[in-house]
């Protein structure tokens, strides 16, 4: 007996990805710390300070605008101008969004501009990405707002490394800091920064804003360079050479490699006692590292022989850890694989089975379609054994919805509740009989 071909290739999707499962197994489910982690970042999305603020209702295409950091005297300016970080939502697609707004900025050259699109054209695991960039007067001034993407629970280098452990500084002797990051973590950070300079410098673009307040972490050990491009349209008009600006990331990201050995922010003004303190608790690669990077700018000081001085055995191991990453989360994901599809039939049941409204309505009473949907949700999540005890079995329960949702053939037999009568039906005459209902409570809600 021979059959036809389109049954070699066409796809079970109705067919469950994991074992089915027999209880509610944590295997066959996200698991509980990445769960965590995914909630924290949705509840900071829409989380709102408690602390009063006045910002405009609407501003260039964005609403909801929520302040993310305290406006206090003591902010750092961003250049010469006090900045100010915005969440809001785009009008367009309902995306939230970061606003940076730099107060008092007046812009004389709309050209500048051009540096902001450059930058928006920039697609890099390691950089936020920029948006757009606008003027606006809703602030009672003239103000300059940048537009990035928008990374929620994330937190700043400067706020992880150099305010809760900040070594003392006693006699002049610089103390190794007591939460100093790990080796193999800070040459993860010494690559995606690596990595983010590389991708902005082949573009002719100097980043010009490496500094611990702007790189951000936002997952495990996953960095991102933020306010890129802002210094760029602050200083069009007294912009330096792009090669002398590329140089001074250079010096900037070795100071930032001090820095971040050290747990100072102004280790490299004690130099001497920084290198001493990187040579006891770190390699001499990255001392070699950051000693080259602060080094006097050369024609062959390039962030491509950065690159060579991290090594291809490095970088080699940051590419496995990354690919390990990603089969983690490929796995999360394949645990969650079919939950979407099978709450959608549930919410479905719960729109059609025993709606009160419709009680006295014949094409709503308990015969026909509505009756059969209602034996069927008793037989997929109301059985129980012969002693009258509740059956929780999920293997049963996903089999029957997954025999549903692709409209099998199968027969099952439905008994009502008082046992007095049973019906012969398929999965496929279930099925028809729920969208049926569906439509109709759909048609009513539309018609209200």
């Amino acid at each position: 007996m021979t059959c036809p071909i389109e049954s070699f290739l066409q796809l079970d999707y109705h067919l469950y990805t994991n074992p089915i499962p027999e209880t509610f197994a944590p295997s066959h489910f996200i698991s509980d710390n990445l769960r965590e982690e995914l909630q924290k970042r949705s509840e900071s999305s829409h989380t709102i300070p408690s602390m009063p603020y006045h910002v405009p209702e609407e501003l260039q295409g964005y609403h909801s605008l929520v302040p993310l950091e305290p406006i206090t005297p003591e902010r750092r300016k961003f250049v010469s101008w006090f900045s100010t970080v915005y969440r809001a939502t785009s009008i367009n697609d309902g995306a939230a969004y970061v606003l940076r707004r730099i107060e008092n900025f007046r812009l004389t050259n709309h050209a500048a501009f051009g540096m902001i699109e450059s930058w928006s054209r920039i697609r890099h695991p390691n950089i936020v990405r920029v948006r757009e960039a606008f003027t606006t007067r809703a602030f009672n001034d003239s103000s300059l707002v940048v537009c990035y993407d928008y990374h929620p629970d994330s937190q700043s280098l400067m706020e992880l490394y150099f305010r809760s452990m900040s070594p003392s500084i006693l006699h002049g002797q610089l103390s190794a800091p007591l939460g100093r990051i790990p080796e193999a973590t800070l040459w993860t950070y010494i690559i995606q920064i690596a990595n983010a300079i590389r991708a902005a410098h082949e573009a002719g673009l100097a980043v010009r804003m490496i500094d611990p307040a702007k790189i951000l972490l936002t997952g495990k050990n996953r960095l991102r360079i933020n306010a890129c491009g802002i210094v760029d349209v602050l200083l069009y008009d007294t912009r330096q050479d792009a090669g002398l600006a590329q140089q001074d990331d250079l010096v900037m990201f070795g100071r930032l490699v001090i820095a971040l050995c050290c747990g100072s922010i102004t280790a490299l003004n004690a130099l001497p006692k920084a290198l001493e303190v990187m040579s006891r608790v770190y390699s001499a690669e990255i001392k070699t590292l950051a000693l080259y990077l602060i080094s006097k700018p050369a024609p062959h000081k390039t962030i491509a022989q950065i690159m060579e001085l991290i090594g291809t055995n490095r970088l080699a191991r940051e590419m496995d850890e990354m690919q390990i990453a990603n089969d983690r989360l490929e796995t999360e994901l394949m645990s969650e694989l079919e939950n979407g599809r099978l709450v959608r039939l549930l919410c479905k049941f719960g729109f059609i089975n025993e709606r009160p409204e419709f009680a006295r309505e014949p094409r709503w009473s308990e015969t026909g379609d509505r009756y059969i949907i209602k034996l069927f949700r008793d037989y997929v999540f109301h059985q129980v054994d012969e002693n009258g005890n509740p059956v929780v079995n999920l293997s049963h329960v996903l089999t029957c919805l997954n025999k549903l949702d692709c409209g099998s053939d199968e027969r099952v037999m439905l008994v009502s509740r008082d046992e007095q009568s049973c019906l012969v039906v398929s999965y496929k005459e279930v099925k028809a009989c729920i969208e049926s209902a569906f439509r109709s409570v759909s048609a009513v809600s539309v018609q209200k």
